[in-house]
């Protein structure tokens, strides 16, 4: 039950904390995006084109499955 409320409380606090403070969010985005666009202008080959790999994080898929297998670990061994 734990770990449940744990997992919500966390995704809840990453989604809501960037809305409270919209500025710092934006502020941290724009560095982050500018520490990227250095990376690869230094890149050995010196391509200052954007970089073409996509990442695709499952979060929400993540966070179902977290508490469905949290939630099927804890009933089955009280069922038997």
């Amino acid at each position: 039950m734990t770990s449940i409320v744990l997992s919500v409380v966390a995704t809840v606090a990453l989604n809501v904390v960037p809305r409270l403070f919209p500025r710092q969010a934006r502020s941290i985005g724009e560095r982050i995006e500018r520490r990227a666009a250095e990376r690869v202008d230094r890149s050995p080959n010196g391509a200052s084109e954007q970089p073409r790999v996509q990442v695709f994080f499952p979060w929400k898929a993540m966070l179902i499955g977290s508490v469905l297998l949290t939630v099927l670990l804890n009933v089955v061994p009280r069922l038997f």
